[in-house]
Formats: C-alpha cells, sequence, structure tokens
C-alpha cells in the first residue's frame, strides 16, 4: 500500500512536469512573432474555387504594395504599420534585379535591399506577402528594374528565351530564391503567392518564355500559388499554364471583368494592381485621382467578393537615378518622387484616402478592431545651406575612371568601366577635335540630352527635339565636349532592347561624321562623389563655371527630422546629402521639392553637394512640406 501510494505520487509529479513542458511550449508557441517560428502548413493558398482558401478558409486578399528599395530601411516597420492599422492583410513588393545585381558576379542583398529582413518584419506584424521577383518587373524603374549591362550583348532579346538572357535570368534566380524559399507559407513563413514576370501579354515576343520563368521559379524551390498580372486585352497572351490570371486597373469596367472570366471562369477573381493614383514625368503637371473615385472603385470591387492590391498604398521615392522614361507616345523622363498620390504619402503621411479606405475596411474586419494608427514622424525646417565651395566639371574629370579612346562614340552601356560592366547612370562626357564652325546636327543619336561646349564655352542643347545646332566659326584646332544625360530608360514597351544612352551612333559636322572621340564616365556612384574630397575645391566665385558641383552644410541639432529639399532659383541637376544621390531637380516640374527622409542626416553637419548644368542662386532650402507640383485629376 505505502509501494503503491509511492507510485502514484511519482505518476502524478511525472504528469505535473510534463503538463508544464507542454505549457510552456504552447506560450513561447503563441507568443512569437509571426517572423521568428516556423510550423510546417499542407494546405497553402489555394484557387480551385470562385473564392480564394488558405489552409482550406476563405481567404480575402486585402493588398498593398510597399517597395522596401524606395523607402529607407529604418522608416520599413513605420510604413508597414501603417498599412496594417488601415486593415491591409498582404504586403505586395516588386523585386528590382537591376539594384541586387548592379554588375554581373556582384550581388547586393544587405541594408537597403535585404529582402529577407523586409519579409521577416512583415510577418512579424501579421502581414502575408505577395512576392513580385520579376525578372522584368516594370514599377518605373530604369528598363523597367533590369540590369544594364545586360545590353552589352548586341544580340541581346530581353523577355525571351534568348541564351544570353536566360542565362542571366537563372544566375539571378539562383542568387535570390534560395533567400525566400524558407519563407513560404508552407514552410511557415508568410509568402502566400509569387508572381510570374509582369504584365508579359502587352510584350508577349516569345509563347516559351512564361513557361521558362515559371519552371525556373518551381525549379529551385518555390511552391506556392503562381499568379500572373496583365491589362484586361493582354490576358490571354500574358498567362502560363498552372498560374491563375489577375488583373491591373484604375476603373472598374465590366468588359475588364469579362475578359478574365472568358479565361478563368471558375476562379477568384484578383485585381492584382488597383492603381490608386499615377506617376508623374518631367515638364507635366502632377497626377491624383480623387479620394471618392478610389474610393467607389473599392467599394464596389469588396462588395463583388473581389480580392484587391492597392498599388501604390505607399509609393516613396525613387531615390537616386533609379526612375525609368516613357516613350509613348514621346518619350518623357519620370521624377524622383513615387509619392503616387497614394494613400500614405511619400513623406508617409496619412492622406484623406487612408482614412475613407480605413472606415470602409473596418467593415471587412470580421467584427475585429485594427491597431492604433502609429504617430507621425516630425517634420523640420532648417536653415539654409550656403554653397561656400565651387568645383567646375571640368576639374573633376580627373577623379572619373577613365578617359577613354576610341574612334567612333561608345554608349555608356559599352565603355569599358565598372569592370567590364559598362555604366549604368549619370552623365558621360564625349570630347573630340574640331577644325571649323558649321551646322552640328546629332542625327538622333544623343540619348536622351546632350550640353554642347565649345573649348568648354556652352553654345547650345541637343536634346530628341531638337536635332541641329551651329557651332561658332573660330580659328585652329578646338575642343567640341557633349555632355550627355541619361533621363532614364523606358521601364515598359515594345523597344526595351533599344535602351543604349550616351550617344548611340554618329555626330555629324558639316555633314562628316566626327572621329576619334575621348570620353569620360560620369556615373555619380557614392565612390566618385567621396573621391571628390580631394578635388581642387574653390571658394565660391562671382561667377561660377556651370556645369560644375556646389558645396555646402546642413546643420541639424538633435535627432535629425524629416525635410524637403527646395533649390527655386537652380536650374536642372543633382542633389548628393552626405555622399547620397537624393535625386534629380529641374525647374520645369511638375516636382519642386525633394523628399529627405530624417534618417539620412547626421546629428550636426551635414554635407550638400548640388551637381548644376546651368545656372543656380547658390542656396539649397530645407522646409517641412512637400511640393510635388501642379495637381491636375487622372483622366
Amino acid at each position: 500500500m505505502v509501494v503503491l501510494r509511492i507510485r502514484n505520487a511519482h505518476k502524478r509529479k511525472y504528469a505535473l512536469i510534463c503538463l508544464c513542458i507542454v505549457g510552456y511550449i504552447v506560450y513561447k508557441y503563441v507568443s512569437m512573432p509571426a517572423g521568428e517560428w516556423r510550423m510546417s502548413r499542407k494546405v497553402g493558398l489555394s484557387a480551385n474555387s470562385s473564392q480564394f482558401t488558405l489552409e482550406g478558409q476563405p481567404f480575402r486578399i486585402l493588398g498593398g504594395s510597399v517597395h522596401y528599395f524606395r523607402v529607407p530601411r529604418a522608416y520599413w516597420r513605420d510604413r508597414l504599420m501603417k498599412m496594417k492599422a488601415c486593415g491591409i492583410n498582404t504586403l505586395t513588393t516588386y523585386v528590382p534585379w537591376s539594384l541586387h545585381q548592379p554588375e554581373r558576379g556582384v550581388f547586393n542583398f544587405h541594408t537597403q535591399l535585404d529582402l529577407v529582413a523586409y519579409i521577416n518584419l512583415a510577418a512579424e506584424l501579421g502581414l502575408w506577402v505577395i512576392l513580385r521577383p520579376g525578372p522584368y518587373i516594370s514599377s518605373e524603374l530604369d528598363l523597367g528594374g533590369l540590369p544594364s549591362w545586360l545590353l552589352r550583348d548586341g544580340s541581346m532579346r530581353l523577355r525571351t528565351t534568348h541564351p544570353g538572357f536566360t542565362q542571366a535570368v537563372n544566375t539571378f534566380f539562383d542568387k535570390l530564391i534560395p533567400r525566400v524559399v524558407p519563407l513560404q507559407f508552407k514552410k511557415g513563413g508568410p509568402i502566400i503567392a509569387v508572381q510570374v514576370e509582369n504584365e508579359y501579354g502587352s510584350f508577349a515576343k516569345d509563347e516559351s518564355y512564361m513557361l521558362f520563368i515559371k519552371e525556373a521559379l518551381q525549379s529551385k524551390g518555390i511552391s506556392e500559388l503562381l499568379l500572373t498580372s496583365d491589362y484586361h486585352n493582354t490576358l490571354k497572351s500574358g498567362g502560363v499554364d498552372g498560374a491563375i490570371r489577375s488583373v491591373k486597373l484604375q476603373k472598374l469596367n465590366q468588359r475588364d471583368l469579362q475578359d478574365l472570366y472568358a479565361i478563368q471562369p471558375n476562379s477568384p477573381t484578383m485585381v492584382m494592381d488597383y492603381w490608386t493614383g499615377w506617376y508623374d514625368v518631367w515638364g507635366d503637371l502632377h497626377h491624383v485621382l480623387p479620394p471618392e473615385d478610389m474610393m467607389s472603385t473599392v467599394r464596389e470591387m469588396l462588395r463583388r467578393g473581389m480580392s484587391v492590391n492597392l498599388y501604390m498604398f505607399h509609393g516613396g521615392s525613387s531615390f537616386g537615378f533609379m526612375s525609368g522614361a516613357c516613350a509613348d507616345p514621346s518619350y518623357k523622363a519620370l521624377v524622383p518622387s513615387y509619392d503616387y498620390d497614394a494613400p500614405l504619402s511619400e513623406a508617409g503621411e496619412y492622406t484623406p484616402k487612408y482614412h475613407l479606405l480605413r472606415d470602409l475596411l473596418s467593415l471587412y474586419n470580421g467584427g475585429g478592431g485594427f491597431p492604433d494608427m502609429p504617430v507621425l514622424h516630425y517634420r523640420e525646417s532648417y536653415e539654409p545651406a550656403i554653397m561656400y565651395q565651387h568645383l567646375s566639371l571640368w576639374d573633376a574629370l580627373s577623379f572619373t575612371e577613365g578617359p577613354f579612346k576610341s574612334p567612333k562614340p561608345v554608349s555608356m552601356e559599352n565603355l569599358p568601366v565598372n569592370n567590364g560592366n559598362g555604366q549604368s547612370y549619370g552623365y558621360t562626357l564625349y570630347e573630340v577635335t574640331i577644325t571649323s564652325g558649321g551646322l552640328l546636327k546629332s542625327g538622333d543619336n544623343v540619348r536622351d540630352r546632350a550640353l554642347v561646349f565649345v573649348d568648354r564655352r556652352y553654345i547650345g542643347l541637343f536634346k530628341r527635339q531638337n536635332l541641329e545646332l551651329a557651332v561658332p566659326d573660330g580659328k585652329g584646332r578646338r575642343t567640341l565636349s557633349l555632355l550627355v544625360e541619361n533621363c532614364g530608360r523606358v521601364h515598359q514597351g515594345r523597344d526595351l532592347d533599344k535602351q543604349h544612352k550616351g550617344l548611340v551612333g554618329d555626330i555629324l559636322l558639316n555633314n562628316t561624321p566626327l572621329r576619334d572621340f575621348t570620353m569620360y564616365s560620369l556615373d555619380m556612384k557614392p565612390s566618385f562623389i567621396d573621391s571628390l574630397y580631394q578635388a581642387p575645391w574653390r571658394s565660391l566665385p562671382n561667377t561660377p563655371s556651370f556645369p560644375g558641383f556646389f558645396m555646402g552644410r546642413l546643420f541639424a541639432y538633435g535627432y535629425p527630422s524629416d525635410t524637403f529639399v527646395k533649390l527655386p532659383a537652380w536650374e536642372k541637376g543633382v542633389v548628393f546629402i552626405n555622399g547620397l544621390n537624393l535625386g534629380r531637380y529641374w525647374s520645369i516640374g511638375p516636382q519642386q521639392a525633394l523628399y529627405l527622409p530624417g534618417p539620412f542626416l547626421n546629428s550636426g553637419i551635414n554635407q550638400v553637394i548640388v551637381f548644376e548644368e546651368l545656372e543656380g542662386d547658390y542656396k539649397v532650402y530645407f522646409e517641412d512640406t512637400p511640393d510635388l507640383g501642379m495637381a491636375a485629376d487622372i483622366q
């Protein structure tokens, strides 16, 4: 009897210990952020009926696009928390190949481009993820996010099964896909779907291409639901077997949906890109979509039971030279702001669209509340930066990679720079000796603008609509210089293979092709800007020469705040803050202020460098309000 009691006591003790262990495991499992646990799931996002299901339960995608490469990393959490607080359940993001692989064999998945950290953050905040890895993404990026070094192949046919392209895609995917495979839903991660390429139906030059991309993704470990995304009239040619088709639109026309229903009648209806606004181009107005127009369309889509992704929920900024361009009907380059008139502004501010959308989505939340809206960041006006030093462009040439000599002009992409990868962005200076004046003809071979000089004196401008220029007469041998700017490669259309920049053909003087060029690559990468510390800067003269670099200082005391850079009396150029390329400015607008995030600033002294092409008043302002230009409703 005593032995029995002892045994029962031991049993109770062991049972209590086991219960404590199980309880502790359950507690840790429940309390862990989503990004930190990896449980096995068997059934992911499914499209086998008229409604999506996730693990067998009905699921509606309420998505929002926020691109990690357009938002300072220090603000990733802020932007995603604001999206979560609006009722969005799914983050969508493109993956820009051109930024992740700036050169063949060189890959960057760190700091600002740490995609894995971004996806894990989404999981931690309770957001699902739809990944859009391209390789072509459009997204109003230079060359649609394709790296420009692909164009060094003279026979290159982008977005086809051309061997040079498929080999490059496989090399990139070999680096990218293994990073995201563990983050898929069935492996315990947040990725519930992956998009195959992007709007291929409007390109459609190779019937085998979409199958190649699909198989490249799957062979490297992608196992979640696949989807494609196209305009309503190109859905058929843009799809691929085994991937659900989705549509892009801004106005909900029955005809658009009928095209989708006709192709996949028994599948969920997904608007992969509902455009909440639009992008802006230089020389035009700032495009806005009235909040009531957006809300009426979103309300109707939800009423019909559709899934939707808001492109963009927060646009951010195309810092540096990453912006693309339009070619139809004529060439126009995009501004650096990617505000997009989205529910969350470029600087992360709440807009009327945000509040209206939050109210609407609260009706579809199943009775649960939303997280509180995060407090807005403080914005500040700083004292203007007075430019106190000047460096002529001509004095900066010794800090470039080069010079290079060639009988004929060489395009940016084919210059022997950046370890044999050519020049992607910025300016290229072409110099040639002339012995007479006369009529200079570009033959439409300038891509995209060229300031023209004789013996370093400015004589005029070449651009796409301006193909002739008079060269004044002079004695003896003189130097003709053309400073050519890549204003941005087009981001969509059927001419992606033809996006070489710089001088892409002969320049004629009196109908004779000029020969024996000397070329300087001015890509203005951080390493070049940093090297200018050693340059012969001079105190700002009364009449400084242009083009030139101008240096000043911004003082930010305490914890730096967001601000906006304004250059009201400058003409056209680029702004660098602490060596970082903030983007282009241009007096023609619409954008009149560059967003400068607080995390880009140091407490104390900050270096401001402005590269100005033509004229300036030597003062840079920092104000607490944006200025995207005169607005016009999207028609």
